[in-house]
């Protein structure tokens, strides 16, 4: 069984999280990236510019395609390997983008009061990749794979880790722990079979699984949990 550490008396409180601006840099630069993207692909579809292919050509060159990891060819050189990191920056539309753009601010300042804007950075791609690498691996759609959720399922991923260490390593029961995946569990076969089966499961499991592992690597040290005696 793995040991977590202890932070030692003299360091930092443990009860006292990270002060987080309302704002956090790192987040708004994500939320602008995807936000100008849509904006554009959006205006495009409406014709208020004149290029009504954007979004079809956004995806051809920027979404994850399947086939361009065997025998597909790719429409530029580094397509089969920019795609793993590109998709997670396009949506399918404003809905979409506003879903994982307000789950990325609440969940995202979780992330960072506890270890920073620099890993919560490294947390996303790692998540996002993670994601892409699920797909890859499970699905067998030849459907251009596109969103921010592969990154999100990683942030929820590495909280629910940094939960299970708190409260391993301060006594505290394991049994909750598995109350938030099984509430994701549902959700995802509640949206599966709402949508038709049009949803990316396995780049939320893929980055849910990276962004676990990754918390347990970025931040294995056990914090005080209040429930510890209980």
């Amino acid at each position: 069984m793995t040991e977590f550490r202890r932070r030692p008396s003299r360091s930092l409180p443990t009860s006292r999280p990270r002060i987080v601006s309302k704002w956090p840099a790192a987040i708004m630069c994500l939320v602008a990236v995807c936000a100008a993207v849509e904006a554009a692909l959006w205006a495009a579809d409406l014709g208020l510019i004149d290029m009504r292919r954007l979004r079809a050509l956004a995806y051809q060159n920027g979404g994850f395609w399947i086939g361009l990891l065997s025998d597909w060819e790719p429409n530029y050189a580094a397509q089969p390997y920019l795609m793993f990191v590109t998709y997670a920056f396009l949506h399918g539309g404003l809905v979409h983008l506003a879903v994982n753009m307000l789950t990325l601010y609440s969940v995202g300042q979780l992330v960072i009061s506890r270890v920073g804007q620099m890993r919560f950075l490294l947390l996303y791609a790692v998540s996002a990749f993670g994601g892409a690498l699920g797909f890859a691996a499970l699905s067998t759609s030849y459907q251009p794979m596109v969103g921010a959720s592969g990154a999100l399922f990683g942030l929820v991923g590495a909280w629910i880790a940094w939960d299970y260490i708190d409260r391993f390593g301060s006594g505290a029961p394991l049994l909750p722990v598995l109350r938030p995946i099984l509430t994701l569990i549902l959700l995802n076969v509640v949206l599966y079979y709402a949508m038709g089966g049009f949803l990316a499961w396995e780049t939320h499991l893929g980055g849910f699984l990276a962004g676990a592992f990754c918390a347990f690597l970025v931040d294995p040290v056990s914090r005080s949990f209040p429930d510890q005696r209980a």
